[in-house]
């Protein structure tokens, strides 16, 4: 059986609302509503394309 590991960002907010990671870095969800739904996502792509400078328009 397959279980998705989620971390929070040391940054959330003191009452706990944030995005959620999961471990396998192609899913996030929020953290107010674990059951809800799920945004899959290239994320390392997302991430180099920020930091490449890609998306600044």
């Amino acid at each position: 059986m397959n279980v998705t590991r989620w971390r929070k960002s040391t940054r959330s907010n003191p009452n706990g609302d944030c995005v959620e990671l999961a471990h396998t870095f192609d899913r996030v969800r929020d953290s107010k509503n674990p059951t809800g739904p799920v945004l899959r996502a290239d994320l390392p792509a997302l991430v180099g394309a920020a930091k490449a400078g890609l998306l600044d328009h």
